[in-house]
């Protein structure tokens, strides 16, 4: 049995690509909106370490239907419920770990992950995509430092003194050694260390269940988190936003599911967008469609995933740079750097310079 431990709703349809992509699975021939049942739902159970936030859950939940569609066994873990969840998510999943001959995470910078990673032992391990997190997941594996996301500044606090253990164990678990086997699958440029098995993930499962897309013209365009994680001061992101729709005649807005309501109601009266919450993740409401002509984004996951999603559509995908000066000062000092590594190792895309 192959077991996955998901936390948000791209990580949830990264795992169906791997399970799509792995030898042996059926051909792309059932319609969309039909299942695909067989013997492959009982390789793969899912457990939806489930967040708290409205937007991912309600994301979550779509994935999960889709997930169960597919024949693959769904379990929905309220993983966060109050200050005894941890402890008893753990307790009640440790037999499944045991049992399981391999393990699927999203987000191997999940403090829940690592702490489940230390019950793993010698199993075989694989890490789905959980946006560009994956490019400084491997990086940071290649150098030998601890795990740390790219827009924090490392500071350790009480919180990360007592999980240092954790994490630290957590790591030398996503190592290769005799015993266990490591698989990155991913459409992120990534370097790995040697002993690490790299598998494209072309986006197979989303273009044979979904679209080709209605297409409108004009363009639309794709909202970022940057703001909400400290990164990108918020009036040089509305400024930017402006800029972008007026000079491509841009109507619409795809939020991302972590931007605030504020954010995005100063959004809708200072641009006059139509803002769009997604039900799914970007990649199938763009498959699916309708989709403008021209997709425009700044540096984020979707400069990668939708040029493979789109695939033979003729949608432009286009990516807008991040000047520094709408950095925060409280911005990680790795901010910028990673960020124009993102849009620099982006391909089969548009760059555009910031907006002045």
């Amino acid at each position: 049995m192959n077991l996955a431990f998901v936390e948000s709703p791209v990580q949830l349809l990264n795992v169906l690509e791997w399970a799509h992509a792995r030898p042996g699975a059926p051909p792309d021939v059932v319609p969309e909106g039909l299942g695909r049942r067989g013997d492959r739902g009982a390789e793969l159970t899912v457990v939806v370490l489930s967040p708290t936030d409205p937007m991912s859950r309600g994301q979550l939940r779509r994935m999960a239907e889709l997930a169960r569609d597919e024949g693959f066994t769904v379990r929905w873990q309220e993983a966060r419920g109050g200050t005894g969840a941890p402890l008893k998510t753990v307790r009640q999943l440790a037999p499944m770990l045991h049992r399981a001959e391999r393990i699927v995470i999203g987000d191997p910078f999940s403090r829940y992950v690592q702490l489940l990673l230390t019950l793993v032992g010698g199993k075989d391990l694989t890490v789905v995509d959980d946006g560009t997190a994956t490019m400084e997941f491997v990086a940071q594996l290649a150098r030998g430092e601890k795990l740390v996301r790219w827009h924090r500044r490392g500071r350790r606090g009480p919180r990360e003194m007592v999980l240092a253990p954790v994490t630290f164990l957590a790591r030398r678990r996503l190592t290769p050694s005799r015993s266990r086997r490591v698989e990155v699958f991913t459409s992120m440029p990534v370097e790995p260390p040697p002993g690490i098995t790299v598998t494209p993930n072309l986006f197979g499962w989303t273009r044979a269940r979904f679209g080709p897309p209605k297409i409108t013209r004009g363009a639309d365009l794709v909202g970022t988190s940057l703001v909400e994680t400290g990164v990108v001061d918020p009036d040089q992101y509305v400024e930017a936003v402006t800029a972008l729709a007026r000079t491509h005649g841009a109507t619409r807005y795809f939020a991302h599911r972590r931007e605030s309501s504020d954010k995005l109601h100063r959004l809708a009266v200072e641009t006059g967008l139509e803002i769009v919450r997604p039900d799914l993740p970007l990649e199938l409401i763009a498959r699916r469609g309708p989709i403008g002509a021209t997709v425009l984004s700044f540096p984020s996951t979707v400069v990668h995933t939708l040029p493979l999603a789109l695939a033979g559509t003729g949608i432009r995908v286009a990516v807008c740079d991040i000047s520094p000066k709408w950095l925060r000062d409280s911005a990680s000092p790795r901010a910028q750097g990673f960020l124009a590594g993102v849009t620099g190792t982006a391909r089969d895309v548009q760059r555009l310079p910031a907006p002045a």
